[in-house]
């Protein structure tokens, strides 16, 4: 009954509950996004939701205009694409807090398997039958244990093939776990652990 229902009813309630108290900070960030480099105050992208249907994500714009056509799909922590204020908000995940906007529109939930764009998906097919028979979220296990994914990826010379090999196949596993183990309690315990890691 969770999985159906109450889950959506949860997400509903805490992203419009989010959206409201977090708005004056929101407001200031957009300030200082668009004070600080050209561009637009969002970045979208299209990343593969439930059922493999793919929707645009949002997030705070943290990189130079079109920097999706001027490096790899993966970015790392020394990526000189990214802003001076990118390095702050994507270090605290402050970039990721649009997507409640994707949470109240029924894209998103606030607890679950991060969502990727097709091309990685494409090479894990098989694997993501399983993940994407839930809603993506903004937060779970794999994110809280790759919350420093830009730091590790700066060891690879290859960061597309390390991440295609080495840390999706793990962050996978991960999904699985959540959603054999999905709960309300859970979801709760993985909400004010992120909020503790960050």
């Amino acid at each position: 009954m969770y999985k159906l229902y109450f889950k959506r009813v949860f997400d509903i309630l805490f992203a419009t509950l989010g959206l409201i108290f977090l708005s004056p900070f929101l407001i200031i960030i957009a300030i200082w996004i668009k004070l600080s480099s050209k561009g637009a105050l969002f970045y979208t992208q299209k990343r593969v939701g439930r059922d493999f249907k793919e929707f645009d994500i949002y997030k705070f714009r943290s990189m130079i205009v079109d920097a999706d056509k001027k490096g790899p799909s993966v970015t790392s922590a020394d990526d000189p694409r990214i802003t001076k204020i990118g390095k702050l908000i994507r270090k605290t995940k402050i970039d990721e807090l649009p997507q409640l906007l994707n949470v109240f529109k029924g894209d998103m939930s606030l607890v679950g398997p991060r969502p990727e764009v097709m091309k990685f998906v494409n090479q894990k097919k098989d694997e993501y039958k399983k993940v994407l028979t839930v809603r993506p979220g903004i937060t779970d296990n794999a994110a809280i244990e790759f919350r420093d994914e830009e730091m590790i990826m700066s060891g690879y010379e290859d960061k597309e093939k390390a991440y295609i090999d080495i840390i999706l196949p793990q962050k996978i596993e991960l999904y699985y776990s959540y959603i054999e183990n999905i709960s309300f309690f859970n979801d709760i315990k993985l909400l004010l652990k992120t909020l503790k890691v960050l």
